[in-house]
C-alpha cells in the first residue's frame, strides 16, 4: 500500500509540474507584427496630347468634319485621304476651349490662312468645293494642358459627302486644271428638282461661272439681291454660249440665313 500511494504521488507530482511548465509558456507577451510603413507614391499627371503637326492628311467623312474636335489617325498623304491640315495655332490657356473667344480666333485664322494656302482669288474660291474647318482639343484634354486649335482644308464632293483630295492642295487654285477639277458645279439647273451641288470634277450639267458680290453688312432684301443679278448672269450665258441669240442661264441668290453665314455674293450659272 505504501508503495502504491507514493508512486501516485509522483505521478500527480510530475502532473503538476508539467501543468507549471505550460502555463510558464502562456504567460509571455506575444509579439505584435507591424506592416511597414507606406512609401508615397508620386503622382504623375498626364501629359497633354501633341498638337497636330501641319501637312498631316486624314479620311474625314462629312460628319467627322463638322464637329468641333478630331479623333481620326493620320494616314499617308500620298495615299487616300480626304483632307489635310495646313496650319496649326495657340490659344491662351486661361481662355475655356469651349468659349467664344477661341471660337472667335480660329473662325478667322483659319479662313485668313485658307486664302493663301489653296491660292487663287477670292472669285476663284468662290467658285470652287474646296472648304476650311477649325478642330481643338476636347474639353478633357484642354484641362491637362492642350491649347491649340487646328485648320483643315477640304473638298465636297457633294452634299453629302467629301471629295478625295487629288495631289498637294497647297497653291491648287493658281492653277487652271486645280479650278476645273475643284469648281462648283451641278447635276441640274438651280433652282428646279433634283439640283444639287458637286464638284467638277464627277458627272455634271451645270458650272458656276462667275459671282455676284455685295457689300458685307445688313442683308439687302430679297427683291435687291435678286434684282442685282440678273443682268451679269444674262451676260454671262451669252458668253459662255456659242449661239448668241439662244442660250441659258441661272441665277443664285443668297438668302438672308446665308448672309449670316457669310455669304454675302450671288452666283451665276450657265450649262456645262
Amino acid at each position: 500500500m505504501l508503495a502504491a500511494v507514493g508512486a501516485l504521488a509522483l505521478a500527480v507530482g510530475t502532473a503538476a509540474c508539467s501543468g507549471s511548465t505550460s502555463s510558464t509558456a502562456d504567460s509571455r507577451p506575444t509579439p505584435l507584427l507591424h506592416s511597414p510603413t507606406p512609401t508615397p507614391t508620386e503622382t504623375i499627371p498626364p501629359k497633354p496630347p501633341r498638337p497636330p503637326r501641319a501637312h498631316t492628311c486624314y479620311r474625314l467623312a462629312l460628319g467627322d468634319a463638322l464637329a468641333p474636335t478630331r479623333s481620326s489617325r493620320a494616314v499617308p498623304c500620298t495615299g487616300f485621304h480626304t483632307a489635310v491640315t495646313f496650319f496649326v495655332g495657340q490659344y491662351d490657356k486661361s481662355l475655356p476651349v469651349d468659349g467664344p473667344q477661341v471660337h472667335h480666333l480660329e473662325s478667322t485664322a483659319c479662313p485668313r490662312r485658307f486664302a493663301a494656302f489653296v491660292g487663287g482669288t477670292p472669285e476663284y474660291r468662290r467658285l470652287s468645293m474646296l472648304r476650311t474647318v477649325w478642330f481643338t482639343p476636347t474639353v478633357q484634354q484642354a484641362a491637362i494642358g492642350a491649347h491649340w486649335f487646328e485648320c483643315v482644308a477640304i473638298a465636297l464632293r457633294d452634299d453629302k459627302n467629301l471629295a478625295v483630295l487629288a495631289g498637294p492642295v497647297e497653291g491648287v487654285l493658281d492653277r487652271t486644271d486645280g479650278r476645273a477639277h475643284y469648281g462648283l458645279c451641278a447635276n441640274a439647273q438651280p433652282g428646279t428638282d433634283g439640283f444639287e451641288q458637286r464638284i467638277c470634277a464627277i458627272p455634271h450639267s451645270w458650272i458656276a461661272v462667275r459671282t455676284v458680290p455685295f457689300q458685307p453688312g445688313r442683308y439687302p432684301g430679297v427683291d435687291q439681291v435678286r434684282t442685282a443679278g440678273q443682268e451679269p448672269c444674262k451676260n454671262a450665258g451669252a458668253d459662255a454660249s456659242a449661239d448668241p441669240l439662244h442660250y441659258r442661264w441661272s441665277y443664285q441668290w443668297p438668302t438672308q440665313e446665308q448672309w449670316r453665314e457669310g455669304k454675302t455674293y450671288g452666283v451665276c450659272w450657265v450649262p456645262s
